[in-house]
Formats: structure tokens, C-alpha cells, sequence
């Protein structure tokens, strides 16, 4: 049982020392599941929340979830299928003004939009119904870590109360560019340092209400803003209920797309005389996943592992795998006694196996999109057939045939040279998606598979003529 030392009772407000098979900090989507599937099989544990009761699952996000139908049983699909606003979107819609040009795009898998405040509380009360703890207005100060630099809980701050957290592993589930991640010393271990904030974008979003039923509520709309960095998007929670937003990278002024948010919205006949009833940002990870996610007595999951997938922001279904499977691990180890490295490394390798490799290959057209003109981008995308770019976008690759090829050119007459590049670029692609097929099952491999990794990626860079990502 967990265990107090000032203060009795396990949910009651008070400093001191509380210890835990488990602390889990964060109550998003990897987090719940991660604690819901280690409470389940009987261990303590408790998630931290910085967040108060009442916002807790509050959280910026564009409300579509690709994958609608697979979740892990620990929080069943029926828990959070209320929050399941509009189940009818089954593609997107791209729209190019620049080419004069509406593309819709089918989206393999099931749809669904959600309702992502009503989503986290069904959620969390989904963990709670599991046996986890939960812990509110709690802030993360410190890591704690022992000797040999294992991970062995954190210090908080809970309700203006100093309260230490002692557990055998701890479950990063934080959110992008993570506290824990800064205050660590992870210098000894595999897990992935190199990680910096321009590998990151902000999304911003707002949800509107309009009078009348938009003609699109069966798709996804993305459109570009006028700079490249940056994209709009409009997703129907219902037909006239709208999470409207702005995603761009982290190195651009944020207030500019702002305004290109606000203009194309004022612009929309559609969205005539239509009220906000929400706004919130937060930061997002457009990178490939972690190399390594595991150290000694830590995993991260969801956004703090680079679990999203970086050419739509998408990352509710795989966030909610990778808890399950860092619980797994974590349990096993701790029912064997060892909490180091190998003992946890299984979980890189299920992400790995799982999303990670398709979503580093969709990151190389990521970087690809740095390299080239706007005008020469959208000419590309308006050429290309629906079913390629659901390929390209979703599986990290595509088969390009040679009369596509021979049509995509006629379509894009003086953009031959940015097709060329694109071709090379896909086959590169391809062959980092390979490479991540073959990764290590061990961390004594790490390094050599690492090693070869960056030199694939050079050519990359020298291919797209890209700035290093990373």
C-alpha cells in the first residue's frame, strides 16, 4: 500500500514522504492508461497532476483521433465513447488556393472527432475505476536519483505543501519538452537527450459555434497559411460546433499566424456571426519518436517520448498504447527485481515496432517541406492522387508508379526539379523505415544501429539540402 509519513490516509492533502510501486506525473492519455494498466494488476500507484480537479483533462488539441477503434482494454473504448462527438468524418480536405484546388484525401482506419475536455474526464475517471490515485494541484520540482543515477521518484510541490514521491519506477507522462527530462541526469543512459524546442510546434485552438450545419462535417479541413511553417485546421465536432486552429513551429512569431488564423476565419462565409466558447496552445512534438525512452527506474510516454505523428499532430491512440505497453514493462520489472535499462527496454522496441519507425519516416518529409518554396509545395500536393498522399501522410511511405510519375510531371510543369528531390527523398525515406524494422532488441546494439541511422539521415539532409533537425 502507499505509504505516508506525515499525515494518514493516501488521498489526503499533506507534505512528507508517499511511496509508490509507480508515480506516474500527468493525467493525459498515455499517463491514465499507463497507471489504469499497472492498477489493474494490483501495484500502487498515483498520478501527479499540476492541473486542479476541475481542469484536469483541459488540454489544446485539434479533437480528431485516427485509430477511434483501438484502445487498450485497461481503460475500455466504451469509458470514453460518450466524449465521441462525430463519428461520420471519414477523410480530409485540403484546401490549396494557390492552386485553385480542393483535395479530398481518404484516411485509412476509423474517424472520430471528440469532445477532448468531456475525453480527458471520462478518462480519468476511467484510471480511477482502475484503483489509481490521483493527486491535484501538484507541481513537479525534482527528480530524485540514487547512486548509481537510477530514477527513484520526484519532489513536488502540492498545494503550497513540500510532498516527496518515492516509487520503484517512474512514468514520464508530462507533456512535450518535460520538466522531469530538464531536472534529470540522464547523461548515463540511452535515453534521447538530443531533443531541443525547434523540433517542437505550438498548436493554438479555439471552438466555435455557428448557426448553420457547415458542408464539410464529415471531413478534416487543413489549409496552409501564408507562410510555409504553419497550417490552418477546421474539425467538426458537430456540424456546427468547430475546433478551429493554428499549428506552426516553434521558431516562428506566433502572433503573425495568429492573425492568419483570425482572417481566413472572418473570410469563411460559413462561420458568419460565430461565438468562441474556448481557447487554448500548447506545444507539440513534429520529430521522430525518442531513440530511447527508457533510463534506469524512468520510461516517458505520449508527447514527452515523441509519440505523435509529425506530418498531422496526430497521437491519442498511440499515446494511449505506449502507457499500456510502459506499464507492462514497468511491471515485470519490478516483479523481477530489476529496474534498469534492459530490464525496460522491451518498451522501446514495442513502440518502435508499433509507430515509431513510420512516424521517423514521416518525419523526413517533415524536413523535406524546410527545404522548398510554398508555391512549389502546393503545386506538388494538388498534383498528386488522393490515395498516395493518405499513404505518404499516414504510413511513412507510398508506391509511386511510372505513369503516376509521368502524370504527377505534366501537372507540375516548371516544379520538376522539387519532384525530382521528392522522389529521392521517398526512397530515402523508405529505406530509414527499414533501418527502424531492424532495431535493436538489446541496448548493447543502440549505439551501432544509432550510428547508422545518423549517417542515412545525412544523406537526407544533403539530399533535401534541409538544415540538420537534429
Amino acid at each position: 500500500m502507499a505509504t505516508q509519513e506525515s499525515d494518514a490516509g493516501d488521498s489526503s492533502v499533506g507534505g512528507g514522504t508517499r511511496t509508490y510501486d509507480i508515480v506516474v506525473v500527468g493525467a493525459g492519455t498515455s499517463g491514465c492508461y499507463a497507471a489504469a494498466t499497472a492498477a489493474r494488476e494490483g501495484l500502487d500507484v498515483v498520478i501527479i497532476e499540476r492541473k486542479s480537479e476541475q481542469e484536469a483533462g483541459h488540454i489544446a488539441c485539434g479533437d480528431a483521433l485516427k485509430g477511434a477503434d483501438k484502445f487498450p482494454d485497461s481503460i475500455p473504448k466504451s469509458q470514453i465513447e460518450p466524449a465521441f462527438t462525430n463519428t461520420v468524418v471519414d477523410h480530409g480536405r485540403f484546401e490549396i488556393p494557390s492552386e485553385d484546388a480542393v483535395l479530398d484525401i481518404p484516411v485509412p482506419g476509423e474517424l472520430a472527432v471528440i469532445d477532448r475536455w468531456e475525453y480527458g474526464r471520462l478518462l480519468i475517471e476511467g484510471a480511477e475505476k482502475a484503483g489509481v490515485e490521483f493527486h491535484y494541484d501538484t507541481v513537479v520540482q525534482d527528480v530524485r536519483q540514487d547512486e548509481t543515477g537510477r530514477v527513484t521518484g520526484v519532489d513536488a510541490m502540492r498545494q503550497g505543501e513540500a510532498v516527496t514521491y518515492e516509487a520503484d519506477v517512474t512514468i514520464d507522462a508530462a507533456g512535450a519538452l518535460s520538466i522531469l527530462q530538464d531536472n534529470a541526469d540522464l547523461s548515463d543512459a540511452t535515453f534521447d537527450t538530443n531533443v531541443d524546442y525547434s523540433q517542437f510546434s505550438s498548436g493554438y485552438r479555439e471552438i466555435i459555434e455557428v448557426d448553420e450545419p457547415v458542408d464539410w462535417s464529415d471531413a478534416l479541413v487543413f489549409k496552409p497559411t501564408k507562410r510555409a511553417s504553419g497550417y490552418l485546421w477546421y474539425f467538426p465536432r458537430t456540424a456546427t460546433e468547430i475546433n478551429v486552429g493554428l499549428g506552426f513551429q516553434m521558431n516562428e512569431q506566433p502572433m503573425q499566424l495568429v492573425e492568419d488564423l483570425k482572417e481566413d476565419i472572418e473570410n469563411r462565409p460559413e462561420f458568419e456571426n460565430a461565438r468562441v466558447t474556448d481557447k487554448l496552445g500548447a506545444a507539440l512534438p513534429t520529430r521522430r519518436p525518442y531513440d530511447s525512452a527508457v533510463a534506469p527506474g524512468f520510461l516517458a510516454v505520449g508527447d514527452a517520448a515523441g509519440h505523435v505523428n509529425p506530418t498531422t499532430g496526430g497521437g491519442i491512440a498511440g499515446a494511449a498504447y505506449a502507457g499500456q505497453y510502459a506499464a507492462q514493462e514497468a511491471i515485470d520489472a519490478i516483479g523481477d527485481g530489476d529496474l534498469g535499462e534492459g530490464a525496460l527496454w522491451e518498451y522501446n522496441s514495442r513502440i518502435m515496432d508499433h509507430f515509431g519507425g513510420r512516424y521517423a519516416a514521416l518525419d523526413v518529409y517533415n524536413i523535406f517541406t524546410t527545404a522548398y518554396d510554398l508555391d512549389d509545395l502546393m503545386a506538388l500536393l494538388a498534383a498528386m492522387p488522393g490515395e498516395q498522399l493518405a499513404e505518404a501522410l499516414y504510413e511513412g511511405s507510398t508506391d509511386i508508379s511510372l505513369p503516376l510519375k509521368v502524370k504527377t510531371a505534366i501537372k507540375t510543369f516548371g516544379h520538376w526539379k522539387t519532384i525530382y528531390d521528392l522522389y529521392q527523398t521517398k526512397n530515402l525515406a523508405d529505406r530509414l523505415l527499414d533501418h527502424y524494422e531492424d532495431y535493436p532488441d538489446s541496448p548493447g546494439g543502440f549505439e551501432t544501429w544509432r550510428a547508422d541511422r545518423d549517417d542515412l539521415m545525412d544523406e537526407i539532409y544533403e539530399t533535401t539540402g534541409a538544415e540538420p533537425k537534429y
